[in-house]
């Protein structure tokens, strides 16, 4: 499909939304029986969102419901109360904090006389607004055009009002099709091209293999670019603000007690993290799914922070990594109300580490936990080279940790706890391997 594409279909994207940022709001929500909400204030999140946005948030209306009407996701009557609310506050649209099909969208619509926006539509708008590289603009692009195709004749309904009907027959329908073959070429170009950009990233990471590398993820705003900063001085923008960093960036961590790691920085999860980001945003979270190691970044001053642990490994399940070696990390630990909420989730967390990334506080254990779980992944290994590869010494008193060594007049040989990450690295450059079990991994003479 011919580039020039995609400005057509950014306009059919920024139709609907342009005005987002000097409008405001009414924030809505049902509340179901497996939802997971904080009890004294059920919209807290999605308020939160709605001014990362952009949006003044005039008032809110909650129901507790045992299902969802299909028609209108709210009941009648909380329909007739929320229309009265916007015309009270004069609201220019309703913010919900769940997920419309496109017919329920449209319903409210024509109930509440303004327009609604969901969930996932306040954060693709974060995403779009937070987006600052290539990568990360093709990530939200093809997110927001998986969103908006099934929504292409709410677009034109919009329309309609100023246009007399466009959509409904006529020449409006024959552009509605031309609009929706227009997106779906898109989509799969931007597909294409982000397939080649996590081949890219793939090689990228998997080059890196004799280096450790430690990934960080949690709940975002929890902390982790201060953390990344705080480790590492890599000047990455920490804001006390719901997604203010969507690229990963990496930086190299050097240990105080000698030897270094690859650090990660990733994009910070939410609850109902919409799907098609998890998938669009595959390539960014990649340094998360290969890492040797998982810090999970808990704001362990958040009264949520039990929801905001269970929210980040439902996503870590979704990319397969809920068995991968992590350490929770209980962060902000200088902005706790009370020292209960640590003793709390430490009781449930028995290896957490607390840590005030922003004071600089409980780092040098933190960096010991990682070396120690670093470890932990190693395999106790005889390696056995000659004496003229003395660079091999060096990497292993690096990255392995010695329990005994022996220099022969012709071999050296070195017990060690042996990273297998490091395996490859030591028989391309002439070492033989022997486990404790004496199974040769390589035989490189």
């Amino acid at each position: 499909m011919p580039d020039q594409n995609p400005a057509k279909v950014q306009n059919l994207l920024s139709s609907d939304q342009s005005q987002k940022r000097r409008e405001r709001c009414i924030l809505a929500g049902a509340l179901l029986p497996n939802g997971v909400f904080n009890p004294n204030d059920p919209l807290d999140e999605i308020r939160g969102l709605a001014e990362t946005a952009g949006l003044t948030v005039l008032g809110s209306l909650v129901q507790k419901r045992p299902y969802i009407d299909v028609a209108t996701y709210l009941g009648k009557g909380k329909v007739e109360e929320l229309k009265n609310l916007v015309e009270a506050h004069e609201a220019d649209l309703v913010v919900f904090d769940n997920d419309l099909a496109p017919s329920q969208t449209r319903n409210l619509e024509r109930a509440l006389d303004v327009k609604v926006i969901d969930r996932t539509e306040v954060i693709l708008d974060i995403f779009a607004s937070r987006a600052s590289t290539h990568e990360s603009h093709l990530q939200v692009e093809l997110a927001q055009l998986e969103y908006a195709l099934p929504r292409l004749k709410r677009m034109w309904t919009h329309l309609s009002r100023y246009k007399g009907g466009i959509g409904v027959r006529g020449p409006g329908e024959k552009q509605l099709e031309e609009d929706r073959r227009l997106v779906v070429h898109r989509i799969q170009d931007l597909k294409a091209k982000l397939s080649k950009v996590l081949a890219r990233k793939e090689r990228q990471v998997s080059s890196r293999g004799e280096i450790p590398t430690v990934g960080i993820v949690g709940y975002t705003n929890a902390g982790k670019s201060t953390l990344m900063n705080a480790l590492t001085d890599a000047g990455v923008l920490a804001e006390d603000k719901l997604f203010a960093t969507l690229d990963t960036r990496t930086r190299r961590w050097n240990f105080r007690g000698g030897g270094y790691a690859l650090l990660s920085d990733t994009v910070g999860f939410i609850r109902n993290l919409p799907h098609s980001l998890v998938a669009s945003f595959k390539a960014t979270l990649e340094e998360a799914r290969q890492a040797d190691l998982l810090l999970h970044v808990v704001d362990a001053s958040s009264t949520e922070a039990e929801k905001q642990i269970k929210a980040v490994k439902e996503v870590l399940r979704d990319l397969g990594l809920e068995d991968h070696p992590t350490i929770m990390v209980l962060n902000k630990a200088d902005q706790v109300p009370d020292r209960s909420f640590i003793d709390v989730l430490r009781a449930h967390h028995e290896e957490s580490i607390v840590v005030s990334a922003f004071k600089k506080e409980g780092l040098d254990r933190l960096e010991l936990a990682v070396r120690e779980k670093l470890h932990e992944l190693a395999v106790e290994t005889e390696v056995v080279f000659e004496p003229a590869l003395g660079k091999l010494v060096h990497y292993l008193n690096q990255n392995a940790s010695i329990i005994d060594q022996r220099f022969e007049d012709e071999i050296v040989r070195i017990r060690c706890l042996l990273p297998r990450r490091c395996f490859t690295y030591m028989t391309e450059n002439g070492a033989k391997l022997y486990p404790v079990d004496k199974y040769e991994v390589s035989a490189h003479s």
